[in-house]
């Protein structure tokens, strides 16, 4: 079944795509939550229209991105954790961390734009990706550091 994304899918295809995909697929998610619509001339015609306006939005969007990425390019985040033996952290520092540490410097990013591709279990400085924008990934440097004992 062809089908003309209205919405970015993952995995899928972008905005005006036009797709093939299982008829149970198209009738049950795409269709439904207005992600999708069924393929003919009238509609084809309608996404193209949608297309450039989209197009606009998106280059106004990434620009956005751009001028956040250089900024956030420059950010070092420095965390104080508890650590055991051979540098091992108590815990980890994980992407929640990484996002409340971000809008303390007024940045508004969601943890699910940071991707770790694991927790931080270790002291030391961590380049962590931050995808912005479908194109734009700004990378932000963590240091984490032992928690001085003698301050408690």
């Amino acid at each position: 079944m062809q089908v003309i994304l209205r919405e970015e899918v993952e995995h899928l295809g972008h905005t005006g795509d036009l797709v093939n995909v299982k008829p149970g697929y198209a009738r049950n998610y795409l269709l439904p939550r207005g992600l999708a619509v069924l393929a003919s001339d009238r509609q084809m015609k309608r996404v193209e229209h949608e297309k450039r306006i989209i197009q606009a939005k998106a280059a106004k969007e990434r620009a956005g991105a751009e001028g956040i990425k250089a900024r956030l390019d420059k950010v070092a985040l420095t965390v104080e954790k508890a650590v055991g033996e051979n540098d091992k952290l108590f815990g980890s520092v994980t992407s929640m961390e990484i996002e409340a540490l971000l809008k303390e410097e007024g940045f508004d990013v969601t943890r699910k734009n940071i991707h770790l591709g694991e927790p931080i279990k270790s002291t030391g400085v961590f380049k962590v990706p931050v995808k912005l924008h479908r194109d734009v990934t700004a990378t932000i440097e963590v240091v984490v550091v032992a928690k001085d004992a003698a301050k408690e």
